[in-house]
């Protein structure tokens, strides 16, 4: 496996309580505090950003995808169902 040498720093401020969290998790998970953060970070900015990244496609498929999008949709009787009857919740119990 390659090793990648970090050559960037980033500092933050944090208070008392915040970094003995941080400390407590990365013990728990047997990590060094940086590297808990910079995997969380990691993690979250993974989470955030694919609804934000930007795409291109081809004209065929843009095509392809609006007419996707105009399409009627498709008849769902067991979808419909779910929505429209009574959850088990809802219904009346037997006494």
């Amino acid at each position: 496996m390659a090793t990648v040498t970090r050559s960037e720093k980033l500092d933050l401020r944090l208070t008392p309580e915040a970094k003995r969290m941080l400390a407590a998790a990365a013990r728990a998970t047997r990590r060094s505090v940086s590297d808990f953060v910079l995997e969380s970070a990691l993690a979250r900015a993974e989470e955030t950003l694919p609804d934000r990244q930007h795409f291109g496609l081809d004209a065929e498929r843009w095509d392809a995808f609006l007419t996707a999008l105009e399409a009627p949709p498709r008849p769902m009787p067991r979808l419909q169902r779910l929505l429209t009857e009574p959850s088990v919740f809802e219904r009346d119990s037997v006494e």
